[in-house]
């Protein structure tokens, strides 16, 4: 049985999508784990350093692939209980993160996240069936 209801914060550039800041990146292998988290009743915040039209841009991608976003850059959630302006989540997915697993895409001088074996994780730890 999965765990139901978590809150996942998901960073952008170099997760969700290749490396091409400011422009978008292509599917970095993550979007049918995503909808597969949000078909499970996870909710994912987009938590990315981009802003302003930059961070439009990212959410509308989310828009795009029919993966929908419980907020972006906060936790609606937590405002009742806490004024810190880091987002609480139960999960964070992000490539800069120690232990994310990571794969280079050809001709790429930076890796991405490695969405086959986040999912893998995800499953042993208990987020996916």
């Amino acid at each position: 049985m999965a765990i139901k209801d978590a809150t996942i914060a998901i960073d952008f550039d170099g997760t969700v999508v290749t490396h091409a800041y400011p422009e978008i990146g292509e599917d970095a292998g993550a979007v049918p784990v995503l909808k597969e988290l949000t078909g499970n009743g996870c909710r994912l915040i987009l938590y990315t350093m981009r802003h302003g039209k930059l961070l439009d841009q990212a959410a509308e991608w989310f828009r795009r692939n029919g993966i929908p976003l419980y907020a972006v850059n906060e936790n609606p959630g937590q405002k009742r209980w806490t004024s810190s302006p880091k987002v609480h989540a139960d999960l964070y997915i992000d490539d800069s993160s120690l232990g994310c697993p990571l794969r280079f895409v050809d001709g790429e001088k930076r890796p991405v996240a490695d969405w086959v074996r986040i999912r893998e994780q995800l499953v042993k730890e208990g987020f996916l069936d």
